[in-house]
């Protein structure tokens, strides 16, 4: 059996935006990202031990991220990770949907094509739960990650405990 997806996003899950603005949380550096549509580059804080602890998980990794391959460039070698494949989201990026899906949760169903994922981000919400419930075969774990803290110890061992019961 072929391992499971790891859908990554970046704003949220490795980067803690919503952390105190003043404060860069223990671990992580800093980068600054030239944003084409804003004034001043975007403040992104990254933890370089991220990148080992998530390639030892038991995935194949994929950005799910409106960074798209751009996360490739700029997060990947920070944190420690390889150029992965990511989810494109085309016109799809932040339209809306009358039934109260994210914008992101059907084209990742689409892209795992029935393979067990699990996805971490911090932007779910009950609505993905019943979609992928109904329109994804395989297994699947949506997981949310704080966006003021992070992927934590406890959000790694609920990943690690997915991959091992989809491969058992």
């Amino acid at each position: 059996m072929s391992r499971p997806l790891l859908f990554l996003d970046v704003d949220g899950p490795l980067n803690p935006y919503a952390a105190q603005p003043e404060r860069r949380p223990e671990g992580y550096t800093t980068i600054r990202v030239p944003a084409p549509d804003r004034p001043h580059p975007l403040r992104v804080w990254l933890s370089p031990a991220h990148g080992p602890a998530l390639l030892g998980l038991g995935y194949d990794l994929c950005w799910a991220t409106t960074w798209m391959d751009t996360a490739n460039r700029w997060i990947g070698p920070v944190v420690g990770l390889p150029e992965l494949p990511y989810v494109d989201f085309g016109a799809g990026l932040f339209a809306e949907r009358p039934d109260g899906v994210h914008w992101k949760t059907e084209t990742i169903v689409a892209y795992a094509e029935g393979r067990p994922f699990a996805w971490v981000d911090d932007e779910q919400r009950p609505h993905d739960e019943v979609f992928v419930a109904a329109h994804h075969p395989g297994p699947a774990l949506l997981h949310h990650v704080n966006p003021r803290l992070g992927l934590r110890a406890g959000d790694f061992a609920a990943l690690a405990e997915f991959a091992a019961a989809v491969r058992t």
